[in-house]
């Protein structure tokens, strides 16, 4: 494997994958209200679909700029078969069996299970958008949730430093079984770029095999 180090860089490069527009405006907003540490440069790469996710972050380690990539998507429903599928692809890709449990950061069902955690406990149970639409505007005032870009850039508009922290305790507390309606591992995410200690670096690199 490629060394994960780039030779020449004064910050961490790390990539993360995300599934979709939701995804990529999410991390982008949190990017830009600066409530992570300052030491990490995060690049986002818009896969715009599950089913190019794969491919995406195989090509995206073999490039070796970044020390590590990650992936942000949803589980959608039951049985999970196109989340499934990723792991499955990047386990194989790593030849090791767990690969995927230390890079895949997922919302199940939906992205939206975190977003909406910055100004609630409710717990989303569908990822249909029809359903989640009356939540959404609850909190947000935006009608007719669709996903549609204008839709989702007004979302974030309410996305602050300050319910940020809110949002962190709120997903601290959630289950991390990615097999269960309403949890989330997103809060490893938030563990690590808020740190300035990069041991995890090494120790990611070390279980998918290119230590």
């Amino acid at each position: 494997m490629t060394n994960r180090r780039p030779k020449i860089s004064d910050k961490h490069k790390i990539c993360i994958i995300c599934e979709g527009n939701e995804e990529y405006k999410y991390l982008e907003r949190l990017k830009s209200i600066h409530v992570w540490n300052d030491i990490y440069d995060i690049s986002l790469d818009n896969a715009k679909g599950n089913g190019n996710i794969p491919a995406r972050y195989q090509d995206r380690y073999q490039n070796g700029s970044y020390e590590v990539v990650f992936v942000f998507c949803d589980t959608e429903k039951k049985p999970y078969e196109q989340y499934e599928d990723i792991k499955h692809k990047i386990n194989d890709f790593h030849g090791i069996g767990n690969a995927s449990d230390e890079i895949v950061i997922f919302g199940n069902p939906c992205t939206m299970q975190i977003i909406s955690k910055h100004w609630t406990y409710e717990v989303i149970k569908k990822p249909a958008k029809a359903v989640n639409a009356p939540l959404i505007e609850k909190y947000t005032g935006v009608k007719g949730y669709k996903g549609r870009n204008d839709q989702i850039d007004e979302i974030m508009k309410f996305i602050t430093a300050d319910n940020y922290k809110d949002m962190r305790d709120r997903v601290q507390k959630m289950n991390q079984n990615d097999h269960i309606d309403g949890t989330s591992n997103f809060v490893k995410l938030l563990e690590i770029f808020e740190t300035d200690d990069i041991q995890w670096i090494d120790a990611i690199n070390k279980k998918i095999g290119d230590a």
